[in-house]
């Protein structure tokens, strides 16, 4: 086991430099670069925005920088690293990526490390809480749907599932805000951030109340799509299982429907399950939250990699992309090794011996 953890350790080495070094080929092609958006800003053009593309800016910088002084020219450039070749470039990113310094913002005026600690826990937040709710609820409904397969309670959830899963999460978001925080009668709860204005004034117990009731609605929206698919693989995991000739055995045995589901089906049925626990955390912790960061006015991880990708912010781009891999193979590799919790028999040694 700890030969097969160290191998999968040190795989992660290699794999972060073929994406950084995948992206950053990508990244040097792409036009509108820091360098081009710095010029048009002193012009007056203005930079590349949500509206703007970066090839307009990129002309635009280009014809802009025609009455400049080429030595500012050169000036910004030393200023944001385009005064040295790409490989030394990105020899000296992968350089201080080793020691863990993913330098300075070009436009924020802070370390990348430090706006990554400070937008973590709005991101950890959202996933942490959606992902936990997602699996509590799915695992024992998919359970009990496959138990009562064919049943009323069967069809009528499964209606409610697929109306859910084919619901948007931002459209819900919205949905949410306008029955429940104040575009009708009902005025619950708060839509901007992640906890009040007047937090720190409040008591323990009245902080832990008021993270909470901030987190009601935009984790509500983030869970209602990931209910469906975990919830029919695991009904199909399980329906899968009962079938098998082991739970006829069983059953034969005399051995109680709750022993027979929980001591036998339950270990079989969860590896499927658990396969997929680290694909949908990386989807909700990174991916998923985006639009509900940006509906619900909290500034998390996933809303400044977008706008720094916007506004070419090269050091929180890579900096975000180097957080977001490492985590992203780690918690594969602790998908994995959930395996053996759910079934012992299961020996990754024996495996790669």
């Amino acid at each position: 086991m700890w030969g097969y953890i160290l191998r999968r350790l040190l795989l992660i080495i290699p794999t972060l430099v073929i994406i950084l070094l995948v992206n950053f080929v990508i990244i040097q092609a792409a036009p509108g670069g820091p360098v081009e958006q710095a010029i048009a800003h002193l012009q007056g053009i203005g930079g590349a925005g949500v509206g703007g593309g970066a090839s307009e800016t990129s002309s635009n910088a280009s014809r802009a920088s025609r009455g400049l002084d080429p030595q500012l020219i050169k000036d910004i450039e030393k200023q944001y690293g385009f005064d040295k070749p790409a490989h030394e470039r990105l020899w000296l990113m992968l350089k201080n990526y080793a020691q863990l310094d993913f330098g300075k913002s070009f436009f924020r005026g802070a370390t990348v490390t430090d706006l990554i600690l400070e937008k973590m826990p709005v991101t950890i937040s959202l996933g942490l809480w959606a992902t936990l709710i997602t699996y509590l609820v799915s695992i024992p409904l998919g359970i009990r749907k496959a138990v009562h397969h064919g049943s009323h309670f069967d069809i009528w959830s499964s209606t409610a599932i697929i109306i859910g899963y084919a619901m948007p999460a931002f459209l819900f978001a919205m949905f949410l805000i306008v029955v429940f925080a104040g575009g009708t009668s009902l005025n619950w709860f708060p839509v901007r951030g992640l906890v009040s204005d007047n937090f720190e004034s409040l008591s323990t117990l009245g902080k832990v109340a008021d993270y909470f009731w901030h987190l009601v609605l935009p984790v509500t929206a983030l869970v209602i799509g990931g209910f469906a698919t975990l919830t029919i693989l695991t009904k199909n995991s399980f329906l899968n299982e009962i079938t098998r000739q082991y739970v006829v055995t069983a059953r034969a045995k005399g051995l109680s429907e709750r022993r027979v589901l929980y001591g036998h089906v339950f270990r079989n049925a969860m590896l499927l399950v658990v396969s997929g626990i680290p694909q949908a955390f990386i989807s909700v912790f990174f991916a998923g939250s985006l639009l509900i960061e940006v509906i619900f006015s909290l500034d998390g991880l996933g809303r400044m990699s977008y706008e720094a990708a916007v506004s070419r912010d090269y050091p929180v781009v890579f900096g975000s992309l180097f957080i977001f891999t490492l985590f992203g193979l780690l918690i594969k590799l602790i998908g994995d090794l959930c395996y053996t919790l759910v079934d012992p028999r299961i020996d990754f040694a024996a495996r790669n011996a």
